[in-house]
């Protein structure tokens, strides 16, 4: 049975275990549209009643497939997520780019302006399908995206695309408004200028890396923030481990993992084997330990990938498992390991 948390400072309750929809616009690989379809479905059979979606994902391919699939429920029974900042301009053919593989013919082009989030906000209902969506998540926001044109991006976020999501919040037509980001340090900057219901953190706070518990983490706990959970496997490295020596390149932050991040996932399998414990179960269950934490979204790109997810969420991983990490300086001292 997946724990149901509120959406601080809202009314909207997430299971512990979301639906990450990044693959349904076949990123990396493609799918049919009756894979996705099964997929999300067997989320529902399981409890998940979280989905996240954007625009970029597939430029608009995950957002149909997710409508398409969820207009058999009310709506009352699940939290739909969805992002702004980025236009679908259309282009003359769909290609393989950005990692999406047969992608809608659209190119995404980014626009955090006051009505370039309204119409963000109104396409995706259209290609949704849905009358409603409960989060939005200004996407992408930061320099790791925008480089040497961050602080512009910023400045028109702020100043003018927030404004927008204020306005949806305020009048009721989303229960939540957010930043969907790789990086915990542009939330830290935004929450300087702007009020924010939740983040979806992606990558940030991992059982590789902590350093949002720092600042970061102690601040949302502060400020009543919540913390929706992505990438809990560091693009693939916490999911596949590194000690099968027939598997591909182990992949950490989307790239080929460096050396020194291989030899501490080979220390904490090693663990892992000692306590029994399967290396993604640990690696989905860590961040919930947190209390400003209420979900975990990974990607789920099957009707069989969900179940197995599912599982590795009720995995029971004992306490010693998680001292023992400390104890050998693979997880910080101060993560939390159990929610009281």
């Amino acid at each position: 049975m997946l724990k149901k948390n509120r959406i601080s400072k809202t009314e909207a309750y997430v299971t512990s275990l979301g639906f990450g929809a990044a693959t349904l616009g076949n990123l990396y690989q493609p799918m049919s549209d009756g894979e996705a379809h099964s997929a999300i479905e067997k989320a529902f059979q399981l409890g998940i009643n979280q989905i996240d979606t954007a625009p970029f994902y597939g430029f608009g391919l995950s957002e149909r497939r997710v409508g398409d699939a969820l207009r058999a429920y009310d709506a009352s029974s699940y939290i739909i997520s969805s992002k702004v900042g980025r236009l679908l301009k259309p282009c003359t053919m769909a290609s393989e780019k950005y990692g999406y593989s047969s992608p809608m013919p659209f190119e995404p082009i980014f626009d955090y302006s006051y009505d370039g989030v309204m119409r963000s906000f109104e396409d995706s209902l259209q290609r949704l399908g849905l009358s409603e969506i409960d989060i939005i998540y200004m996407h992408d926001i930061g320099s790791l995206t925008h480089g040497d044109d961050h602080k512009n991006q910023f400045s028109v976020a702020i100043d003018s695309g927030y404004k927008a999501m204020r306005e949806l919040r305020d009048q009721g037509v989303v229960k939540a408004i957010g930043l969907g980001v790789n990086e915990y340090q542009i939330c830290e900057e935004a929450m300087n200028y702007a009020s924010f219901d939740c983040f979806l953190l992606a990558g940030r706070y991992t059982l590789l890396e902590q350093k949002a518990l720092t600042s970061f983490l102690p601040r949302c706990e502060k400020d009543n923030i919540s913390i929706i959970i992505g990438g809990p496997y560091n693009s693939g490295i916490l999911a596949t481990g590194v000690s099968n020596a027939q598997q591909s390149t182990p992949y950490y932050n989307y790239e080929p993992a460096p050396a020194e991040v291989i030899d501490k996932v080979r220390k904490i399998e090693a663990l892992c084997t000692e306590y029994k414990v399967t290396l993604a179960a640990a690696a989905l269950q860590f961040p919930l330990a947190h209390s400003a934490v209420a979900s975990v979204i990974p990607g789920l790109d099957s009707a069989k990938r969900v179940e197995q997810t599912h599982a590795l969420m009720q995995e029971k991983i004992p306490k010693n498992f998680w001292l023992e990490l400390k104890d050998q300086a693979l997880l910080c001292a101060d993560a939390p390991i159990a929610r009281e």
